[in-house]
């Protein structure tokens, strides 16, 4: 068994469970991933301890993460919701299947909270991305060289109350406005698709504004809004102006290169409060 400050990963696909991997491995703590099949990145588990799961696979995951030793976890990265019908539950998993049916016609954060829940009353301590990388949290104010200008601030504005009001449905956390106008909700897609959805239906002038909140009551230790390098080449390929950001509730993924990619665009990146 490993030593108590073991944490165990629940990863998803993207970047982020293989950046939290390495900064715990940095700190001295021992990693477990938990890789989910067809969702997380193998690059992911390389190096590191791991265990290849199916998503019903609840026992399953909770034998691994308490033979490792692990007292804390931390769920990172996006998992595409599964079929109620093909979800493959072991022993452990049906007995809670009351529980999902109660939720599977809701959004992703009343999933999520189940999750967290579930964890908890296994006696582990959920703790979130941000936790453990204090770093990845968005600052306040302008990130870069470029700043917004006036008509970019009132696009904003529109969004995040967009956004919001999207958020209380437990939707979605991304909105695209231009010139005023809303172009688009994020639904389950997710922001890329959104991105690519809403660069045909651009008018000509500036070009839009991505705005990103976390959702109204939202569960924060799972699924904060997040961007990262590839969120902003989509944004330069679209021709998007540039994107908006709730500090301290959302992630930027390897700001530093994230920041550069955007000065280099000439995309604008701003944390709003």
């Amino acid at each position: 068994m490993m030593a108590a400050s073991s944490i165990g990963i629940l990863a998803g696909g993207g970047r982020l469970p293989g950046l939290i991997a390495r900064a715990c491995r940095d700190e001295g703590r021992e990693v477990l991933v938990i890789a989910f099949e067809g969702e997380t990145d193998p690059a992911t588990c390389e190096g590191v301890p791991h265990r290849w799961l199916g998503l019903g696979a609840v026992g399953a995951l909770l034998k691994a993460l308490r033979q490792f030793g692990c007292q804390e976890v931390v769920l990172a990265g996006a998992i595409r919701r599964p079929s109620f019908s093909t979800l493959k539950l072991d022993l452990r998993g049906m007995r809670l299947v009351g529980r999902i049916a109660g939720v599977k016609n809701k959004g992703d954060d009343a999933l999520l909270s189940l999750v967290v829940d579930e964890l908890e009353r296994e006696g582990f301590t959920v703790v979130g991305a941000d936790d453990l990388i204090a770093t990845l949290r968005a600052p306040e104010g302008v990130i870069g060289r470029r700043a917004p200008d006036a008509e970019a601030e009132r696009d904003i504005a529109i969004g995040v109350e967009a956004a919001r009001t999207l958020g209380a449905q437990d939707i979605g956390q991304a909105v695209v406005v231009q010139g005023g106008r809303v172009l688009g909700v994020e639904g389950a897609e997710g922001t890329d698709a959104l991105i690519a959805r809403c660069a045909a239906l651009q008018q000509t002038g500036p070009g839009a504004v991505l705005v990103k909140v976390k959702k109204p009551g939202q569960e924060r230790r799972t699924d904060l809004p997040t961007i990262g390098v590839t969120t902003i080449e989509r944004l330069a390929e679209a021709g998007f102006s540039g994107v908006a950001v709730e500090a301290g509730e959302t992630l930027i993924l390897e700001r530093a290169k994230a920041v550069a990619r955007a000065d280099e665009h000439g995309v604008f990146v701003v944390g709003v409060g």
